[in-house]
């Protein structure tokens, strides 16, 4: 872990907060229970029990595995529907393939992204690839839903695919962590994914020892969790590691340490970071459905019921 790498981090642009930066401090964190999802893959939810006012724009975030399969155990999930929202799918180590009712699709790998804008509505599936059913093998990522203002819930569903080499890589001041710009920009410097409501994505690889602190915008909630590793969050450094989320408070700077020991598994502390604009709109979620009032949620599902959200690809049977 993870596939895209910089084989000299000190030959890429250098990212540091300005000097005078207030930096923010921890308001809270959270461990994220395990459970599984579609056909019983492992996840970990990274924001239960987290206060929504906190989270806003997101919604929530499934870290897949960290799982080494055996032969005939990779699993994904069945045709299922989505509508009001943007789904972004990280894929760290492993292959998913993605198929949507409304053309959208691909196979990723190994620092590869897809983001689909579910928007009016749609259906889709993810299922592993078949040599990975048959072979086996590790899987890990990430899944974390992106919620839409009201303007654009019913806008039209869009996909894109992002391949790993296209994420836009930087280091921090000092060259002690490799820093990932999946979505977004960071001090001037855009990633490649484009999203209807602003955000920002990266994911971190912090040296043992190192501490990052990075400008990050005043108005963007901000938001970490440990992929694996451990160390510390805030100029107070609350501890914090594998599984387990921190929400911060204002200002216009995000501090994250790693421990100068890390164990066997992670050669690094890996974090991402999240930031986005908050929509501060009431917010309906039910299953597979994020919109604006219970209203909508039925209307929703009677879509879904009478076909309106799309049909599963008669090849697909």
């Amino acid at each position: 872990m993870p596939a895209i790498t910089a084989e000299n981090p000190l030959v890429l642009p250098r990212v540091a907060a300005p000097a005078g930066a207030r930096r923010r401090r921890v308001l809270h964190t959270a461990t994220a229970p395990s459970g599984f999802e579609g056909e019983g893959f492992p996840v970990r939810r990274a924001f239960a029990g987290i206060d929504h006012r906190y989270l806003d724009p997101f919604i929530m975030m499934d870290q897949m595995g960290e799982v080494d399969y055996e032969a005939g155990e990779p699993k994904g999930t069945p045709w299922h529907p989505h509508r009001g929202f943007e789904t972004v799918t990280y894929i760290i180590d492993g292959t998913f393939v993605h198929r949507d009712s409304h053309g959208g699709g691909g196979t990723i790998s190994d620092g590869d992204t897809q983001w689909m804008t579910a928007g009016s509505g749609l259906l889709h599936i993810e299922t592993p690839p078949e040599e990975l059913v048959v072979s086996g093998g590790l899987f890990h990522g990430l899944q974390l839903w992106v919620n839409l203002p009201a303007r654009a819930k019913m806008t039209d569903p869009r996909y894109q695919d992002i391949r790993g080499g296209s994420v836009r890589l930087l280091a921090s001041g000092d060259g002690g962590a490799l820093l990932r710009v999946i979505a977004g920009e960071l001090d001037g410097h855009e990633g490649p994914g484009v999203t209807h409501t602003p955000i920002t994505m990266i994911h971190a690889s912090v040296s043992p020892g190192a501490e990052i602190t990075l400008p990050w915008r005043p108005d963007f909630n901000a938001l970490a969790y440990g992929l694996a590793g451990h160390g510390f969050a805030g100029g107070e450094r609350r501890p914090f590691g594998m599984g387990r989320t921190v929400v911060f408070g204002g200002g216009g700077a995000l501090t994250v340490r790693a421990a100068e020991d890390q164990d066997s598994r992670s050669e690094n502390f890996e974090v991402i970071l999240l930031g986005g604009l908050p929509i501060r709109e009431p917010m309906a979620h039910y299953g597979p459905f994020v919109m604006n009032s219970h209203a909508e949620l039925v209307r929703a599902f009677e879509d879904f019921r009478a076909g309106r959200l799309g049909s599963v690809p008669a090849e697909a049977h």
